[in-house]
């Protein structure tokens, strides 16, 4: 190890995308390992709307390992963790920044200590995927500061140590980890099926039903499902082995109609088996509910799919439209049944990529109220108008996977003292 007075920090700073399963993955066949009982399929969502960005640093000043999430130390003790600073720090390499002066021999990994901040754009353990996000973004900003070799797919199966779905974190487009069926999980690994510009149509649209962080957490949900639910065993065994094939082949022939009855019945079922859980385990609530009635009426009403729908473990439902024209319909739909409370305003309610709202042809909270109810839900129970029952939409699209941010302007950590920016 080299550098002045051994007061070097040496940081790199990345950015991650989170991803939404439309095959779900749910139940492990190793809680230690995290090895799935099914594969699963998943795309991953524009990075510029929802993210985790890390920053990690090592210098021998550093007297233990720490970490902050945004903008609070947590502890690393945990074993996901554990689990993944060892075998990435197993598979460090030498090290050399010739600017600063500093070399750290592939030996010297297991003696220097980490700083680790983390940031997500968007809410922590809502059903988000906020921590598949955060485990890939850990994982990858880690594995490009101490050299490692390992690709990305290499990559995934030390991220699915952290947090399953991270492991499809590490890729853009649309992703498929597979469970592998190796004891030691060395094949239940992330592949990448498309990258984002396979399918640029398709625009995704995320109603938050609710930031709170969800009562049942994914893990201790799915490990109740696997020893309780009588559905769960044909689900993985039967049901998923053909939709996976299904659903890439929708993937690859860009078949909306059958990519939108896949990723809705999949996500139906997912959350049948939820309630066949003993006790019955309830993630999403009666806003989801009317979200799904409202895209079921306008897609029989069109005679085709219009819009998919999938529900991860919680609330929060992600609409994924066919084409910008439809999506500017949705968002006028969405707008009229569920408006927001009379104090918030619509730059707030409406985030991400604000030019669906210009397509929908909406400026202002007037435009909102002039809103008048579509033909499939006229005269019915779903035109009551449900105000501030969604806390924000946010529009997006498909995305990019991890990359490493060298502006050292979005590092989280100080160059000199290695602690968070304040």
């Amino acid at each position: 190890m080299g550098g002045e007075a051994e007061k070097w920090v040496l940081m790199v700073t990345a950015r991650t995308p989170t991803n939404i399963a439309v095959i779900k993955y749910w139940g492990k066949r190793d809680e230690t390992l995290i090895l799935p009982i099914n594969d699963s399929i998943s795309v991953t969502l524009d990075p510029n709307h929802l993210c985790t960005t890390t920053t990690v640093s090592v210098s021998p000043s550093f007297d233990q390992d720490r970490m902050w999430l945004n903008g609070k130390e947590i502890s690393l003790q945990g074993g996901r963790f554990q689990s993944c600073l060892r075998e990435i720090r197993a598979r460090a390499q030498d090290v050399e920044d010739k600017k600063k002066g500093i070399k750290i021999n592939k030996e010297d990994w297991q003696k220097l200590n980490l700083h680790i901040a983390s940031y997500n754009n968007f809410p922590t353990a809502a059903g988000l995927a906020s921590s598949a996000a955060g485990l890939a973004c850990l994982v990858f900003s880690l594995a490009k500061l101490m050299n490692l070799k390992e690709d990305n797919s290499q990559l995934s199966a030390i991220a699915r140590q952290g947090s399953g779905s991270a492991c499809r974190s590490l890729y853009g487009g649309f992703v498929k980890w597979c469970m592998g069926k190796e004891e030691n999980g060395s094949d239940s690994l992330a592949v990448q099926l498309a990258d984002e510009k396979h399918w640029d149509d398709l625009v995704i649209i995320i109603a938050v039903v609710s930031a709170r962080q969800k009562e049942t957490s994914s893990t201790s949900g799915m490990r109740d499902t696997v020893v309780t639910s009588a559905l769960i065993d044909h689900r993985a065994k039967e049901v998923v082995p053909k939709r996976i094939v299904e659903m890439e082949d929708a993937i690859q022939k860009k078949d909306f109609p059958s990519f939108a009855r896949l990723a809705c019945t999949d996500s139906n079922q997912f959350h049948a088996v939820c309630l066949d859980t003993y006790p019955p385990i309830f993630y999403m609530n009666d806003t989801s509910h009317r979200i799904i009635s409202c895209v079921e009426k306008w897609n029989r009403a069109e005679g085709t799919p219009q819009v998919a729908y999938t529900f991860d473990a919680g609330p929060n439902a992600v609409m994924i439209a066919r084409d910008r024209k439809t999506a500017a319909s949705l968002l006028q739909r969405l707008l009229y049944n569920f408006p927001p409370q009379s104090d918030v305003d619509l730059d707030s309610y409406v985030i991400g990529d604000k030019s669906i709202l210009q397509d929908a042809g909406i400026k202002d909270m007037k435009d909102v109220e002039g809103l008048t109810a579509t033909p499939e839900v006229k005269d019915s129970i779903l035109s009551e108008k449900s105000k501030g029952d969604v806390s924000y939409f946010i529009c997006t699209r498909p995305g990019g996977g991890p990359v490493v941010l060298a502006d050292e302007s979005h590092a989280l950590l100080d160059s000199v003292t290695g602690l968070p920016n304040a």
